[in-house]
């Protein structure tokens, strides 16, 4: 209970006293300070986080547009990109009404997806593609919800049609949750008709909760033939860095309960 009435306290400091400076600040001071509160976010909430950055993404001179994607677990993963190298996000437009969380995403420029009206869809793929020409890095889920256990989402084609528009270059992010001891957990995964507070409280009962993330190469703007090739090899990039097998779409089934504990044995090698 400490912990997480400490950490909505730390959130809600964030909103009322440096999420105002968010509006003023640019270039390196606004990034820092932005790193600083997720970083923050996620201490409060006693995870600790682990990055395999081997082509030094985190550092990276800004300037350069790119479309960021990730397999889906909890609203955490959100909070540890931001952590590494802040960005706009694509999102949908429920998040926004999310209490306090709702108004960082927004603060940060984050580019709302309005899911029951599908015709809206090719102007936020313009709007992406827009930001993207502009050299802005935006992070997108392309599984569209999150997903717990082995079985992930397949990676759907239409924000990947966005880096072709703009030229851009896509970059995968592999996140997964373990812990302390190395045993893998969907704990954090926040799926079904869970609340979000349900899911903050679940998490700030975890003790030793380590979320692991693997930059993956960046796929060159023109490797791909199509946005469906381009999807595919981000969802492959994700999985070889998982060291897990792409489940076939027949066989993917979304769980909808809480979850449960991953068997660490039933984690197969690619």
């Amino acid at each position: 209970m400490l912990r997480f009435a400490a950490a909505i306290g730390l959130v809600l400091v964030t909103v009322t006293v440096a999420a105002p400076s968010m509006l003023v600040l640019r270039g390196k001071a606004r990034e820092r300070l932005v790193r600083m509160i997720f970083s923050n976010v996620l201490r409060a909430f006693g995870v600790r986080l682990l990055v395999h950055d081997p082509e030094g993404f985190a550092s990276a001179e800004a300037g350069r547009g790119a479309l960021v994607v990730n397999n889906h677990i909890s609203w955490l993963d959100i909070m540890a990109i931001n952590a590494v190298r802040p960005m706009r996000a694509l999102a949908k437009k429920e998040i926004a009404g999310w209490p306090v969380l709702g108004g960082l995403v927004a603060k940060g420029g984050s580019i709302f997806l309005d899911r029951e009206r599908l015709t809206t869809l090719p102007g936020t793929v313009a709007e992406l593609a827009e930001a993207l020409r502009g050299g802005a890095l935006v992070n997108v889920t392309p599984e569209g919800t999150t997903w717990c256990g082995l079985a992930s989402g397949r990676f759907t084609t239409a924000t990947f049609q966005a880096a072709i528009d703009g030229g851009a270059g896509v970059r995968p992010i592999a996140i997964r949750y373990r812990l302390a001891d190395g045993r893998e957990t969907s704990q954090p995964a926040f799926i079904g008709p869970e609340s979000l507070i349900a899911s903050l409280r679940r998490v700030a009962r975890l003790r030793g909760l380590v979320l692991e993330m693997f930059v993956c190469p960046e796929i060159a703007p023109g490797r791909a033939a199509d946005r469906r090739e381009l999807a595919a090899i981000a969802e492959a990039a994700v999985h070889s860095a998982l060291g897990t097998v792409r489940i076939p779409a027949q066989q993917r089934k979304r769980v909808v309960k809480a979850p449960k504990e991953i068997s660490a044995e039933k984690t197969t090698a690619a």
